[in-house]
This record gives C-alpha cells, structure tokens and sequence, in this order.
C-alpha cells in the first residue's frame, strides 16, 4: 500500500475534485465519519457546511484541508467493505480517528485507491499538529496495515509501484457512452503524446476515432477559442452529438493546449532523428503506399496522409506510438514531405498487402518493435521550465488534481479612487 499526505487551503475545491470524479461516474463516496448518516443521506451542501462548522471552531488555521490518497497494488481485488475498514484503521492510527471525514472510491486507474477528505481542526476547535505526518505517522501506519490485511507490501517509503493506467480502447458509436468514451481517449492522448498542433493532435486522436474541432473560420466558436471533440465512423466521417472541451475534466481546451504545444516542440526533438531513421529504412525496401503505411505500423508508427476536398493529398503525418510522439513530415525534412514520398510511391512496383493491417491501434502495438528510445542528457532548452509552471500552476476553478483543488483562489483588490 502506497499512503500519500497532502494539506491546503481549500476544503471546497478538494471536495469539488471529488464530487466531479462522482459526477463523471468514475468515483464512488463509500463511508462518511462524523456525518451522521450514510454519504447516500448527504449532499453536497450537507458535506461542505459540515467542514466548514468545524473549520470555523478555529479560523487561525489557515492551512485546514487535508487529502489522503491510499493505494493499492493492481492485483488486489478489495471491495467496499474492505476499503472501508482500512480508511477507518488508517484515520485512527495517524489520529485523526474522531474528525469528520469523507472516503471516495476511485476507479480512474487500474489500481485500486481511495481519497479521503477530512480537516485538521477538531470539534473543540484545538489543532491537529500535521508536521511531518507522512514520513512519522502515516508511514507507520502503513506498515502496520500491510500486515493486519495482508496487502502487497510498498518498496519501500516514498516509492510507487508500477501502477497500470486504464486501457483506452478506439471509440466507437453506439457501444458505449459517447461522451463517456470520448473523454477516457482525449484524456489519455492529451496525457500521453506529445504534440505541437491541433493537426498533429487530431493525427493521434483519429487511430482512436475522435477528432477535435475549432469550427469554420469567421464562426464565433472559430473566433472565441472554442473547441468541440467528436467521435468518427469508420469513414473518418464525424457521428453522434460532439461535447465541449471544458466539459471534460482536466479541461483540453485550446488556452491550455497552446501550452502544451510550446512545451512539447522541445520534449519532440530527441525523437526526430530516430524516426527518420525507421522511415528511410521503409522508403528503402520500394514498397506501395498501401505496404510504406503498413510496414510502419507494424513498426509502431501510424502514417496519415492528410487530403484535401478533392482528395488531393496535401501533407503527411507521422505518430510514433512507441514514444508517444507526433511529427509532421515537411518538420522531419525535405525528403520526407508529402510530395517527397509519394513521388517515391510512384516509381515502386505494387506491392502484395493481403493480410495487412491499414491502421494499428496503439494497444495492439508489441513492445520493443521500434528501439526508440531517449538520449542519455535529456534535452533542456531555455523556456521550458516556464511552460512547466504554467501547466503546473492552478489556476481559479482547477480541479485537475487533488493539490491544485485545495490552491485558493486570490481575490482582486478593488482600485480605490474618486467616485463621480
């Protein structure tokens, strides 16, 4: 079991990132202490006025909010009952046994692992001192649990195992939610990949069917930054009703993924050389175009070649699913544009693709088939400790994680001055 401690400022926005979780049917309350009923019984006013009544007993507390997140390895199977006993040992034996707390069920990851809100002010309105308790009280208590319940044992403090993310199967229309579905691919691409366009993203997204959408120019949502995420049929043809980005959580809007935009242009470049490599190999053998796009993709690499209303073929990307990163080829160089390699098509003799696969799905790709892989010196380059702040930083109403929701928002001075 792996027991993490954070504090903050902000009982709301923890609760908030919580209940989000509930709402977009990925996490589960499943005990309360201190409550006076079932969470069933409880909403969400019922929960935050309760904290805030005991938060109030002591208002030199500034730093109230306490989040606790525990983990379990992935092949534990616990059940709600089980969870629920040991968020109750836990509490007890860090001392915080008699506050009023809150126990959510995550199911976002393949691990089992629960959140647990509650705060540091008791009901007699003294404080809870929380200095150093991971490292002396919640470390203790984690050991101690590991044995009472027979868990898998942590590595040792401060050490994670290797926790598997959710699998990210392609979208497709009519088996499952539509937003449901749209939202588990565009948080996992956005997470993932490293992109430096919407094109290049939409490259990713389509080996999912999804696609993201900024309207017609001159529309107001082309003008006003908006952004829509649709699901494609098998034609690559738009279906179904396309959702928000703001609505999804970790909020893909275009704002934030300008930033990853300007972050990831540097994160790319280790890759580049690597992939040419894969790709003059393939250009090499003389191949179809039909054969080129299979042969990389039993390599690992998805190739679009992205056409006009005409059916004019205008440019061409590459995505290395191996290493999570998307190029354009006109950015890999002259003889790797579009017009480049398919100049190269036409002088090939056909080749038999029976058999072959157009498309790969990044899941069915087999470890090791493309040895890309970093260089020792990880590329640093002036800026990107910048960018790495600003995705880092919380921003008003961000519930992208339980440290950013706990952040207070500051509030504006008003400018003092005549009034006319």
């Amino acid at each position: 079991m792996v027991a993490k401690v954070i504090s903050g400022k902000n009982i709301r926005g923890l609760l908030n990132y919580n209940e989000n979780k509930v709402g977009e049917g990925v996490a589960q309350c499943i005990a309360t202490s201190g409550f006076g009923c079932d969470p069933q019984g409880l909403t969400f006013s019922d929960k935050l006025n309760r904290f805030r009544k005991v938060t109030a007993l002591n208002q030199k507390v500034r730093t109230n909010a306490i989040h606790v997140s525990l983990n379990f390895d992935v092949s534990e199977k616990l059940t709600n009952e089980q969870l629920q006993a040991i968020a109750s040992d836990y509490m007890t034996r860090i001392g915080f046994g008699e506050q009023p707390y809150l126990v959510y069920r995550h199911t976002d990851a393949a691990h089992p692992h629960v959140h647990i809100i509650t705060t540091n002010v008791k009901v007699n309105g003294q404080r809870i001192d929380i200095h150093n308790i991971g490292r002396n009280q919640s470390e203790k208590a984690r050991k101690e649990i590991e044995l009472a319940y027979g868990l898998v044992r942590a590595e040792g403090r401060g050490k994670k195992r290797e926790i598997e993310p959710v699998k990210v199967e392609k979208a497709i229309y009519g088996k499952s939610e539509t937003k449901r579905s749209i939202a588990n691919v565009v948080r996992m691409v956005t997470r993932s990949y490293k992109f430096t366009s919407l094109p290049e993203l939409n490259a990713i997204l389509r080996q999912f069917n999804v696609v993201a959408d900024r309207g017609a120019e001159g529309t107001q949502m082309h003008n006003k930054k908006g952004l829509l995420y649709s699901l494609l049929d098998e034609k690559g043809n738009k279906i179904g009703v396309p959702i928000r980005a703001s609505s999804i959580y970790g909020k893909p809007i275009l704002a934030n993924l300008e930033k990853q935009f300007k972050l990831n242009e540097a994160l790319c470049k280790p890759y580049r050389e690597k992939l040419k490599s894969v790709i003059d190999y393939t250009l090499r053998r003389r191949l179809s175009k039909e054969a080129f796009i299979n042969a990389l993709a039993d390599k690992g690499v998805f190739v679009l070649f992205r056409e006009n209303e005409e059916g004019r073929v205008y440019g061409v990307t590459f995505v290395d699913n191996q290493n999570k990163v998307v190029f354009n080829g006109s950015d890999l160089g002259k003889a790797y544009g579009a017009r480049a390699i398919l100049e190269q098509f036409s002088q090939a003799p056909d080749a038999p693709a029976s058999g072959m696969r157009s498309h790969t799905h990044p899941a069915e790709m087999h470890a090791g088939e493309l040895d890309l892989h970093l260089p020792a010196g990880v590329l640093t380059q002036a800026g990107v400790n910048q960018f790495l702040k600003e995705l880092t930083t919380a921003q008003a109403h961000d519930f992208t994680s339980p440290e950013a929701a706990m952040k207070k928002r500051r509030k504006k001075r008003k400018r003092k001055g005549r009034s006319l």
